[in-house]
């Protein structure tokens, strides 16, 4: 699915549960985040490049795009969800696709996917965090396992910057104050 949407064009990183298991630890997912700035004259190719494995709603995925929120796709012989997020229009949403990085598929393949970096991994998460009312031990271990990994490459002060820009500096603070312990 990346190929494609690598083929037609369209900018997109891989967030939540994989990228927190790339940057971080590993522990079971059952579906993929994917956030992919679609525009809606993009929609029909995409829609007609996917394999016949999966199930999309073309009508859906307009909506997302007008509405600036998320449509899924479904892997019909695995029920696997791909979870595809439009971009918001927040300064931090944009600049993520500026500092995605590039992972391997795997060792013996020359192909690659675009990751969160693990900085926005964890604001991304701070945020999903925020939003579901603080309440997801899945989340909050997904940031200090990410925090914890990387501790010695993250830059601190980009965390802080954007951490206050997008209204979860005391989240932020706790999560290092965790990492102490």
């Amino acid at each position: 699915m990346t190929n494609l949407l690598d083929e037609l064009g369209i900018p997109y990183v891989i967030g939540g549960s994989m990228a927190s298991i790339i940057h971080g630890m590993l522990r079971t997912t059952m579906d993929v985040d994917i956030v992919a700035d679609i525009q809606p004259e993009q929609v029909s190719s995409f829609v007609s490049g996917l394999p016949d494995a999966f199930y999309a709603d073309e009508q859906m995925i307009e909506q997302a795009i007008q509405r600036q929120s998320s449509f899924n796709l479904i892997h019909l012989s695995t029920m696997f969800k791909v979870d595809i997020f439009i971009p918001k229009r927040r300064p931090f949403d944009q600049q993520q696709f500026g500092r995605r990085v590039a992972e391997q598929i795997g060792p013996d393949s020359d192909e690659q996917i675009w990751v969160l970096s693990a900085e926005d991994t964890v604001l991304a998460k701070l945020d999903w965090f925020r939003l579901g009312g603080e309440v997801s031990e899945r989340q909050w271990r997904d940031i200090l396992g990410v925090l914890k990994t990387q501790q010695e490459a993250l830059d601190i002060d980009y965390l802080k910057q954007w951490a206050q820009s997008l209204g979860v500096a005391d989240l932020m603070e706790r999560a290092l104050e965790e990492l102490k312990e």
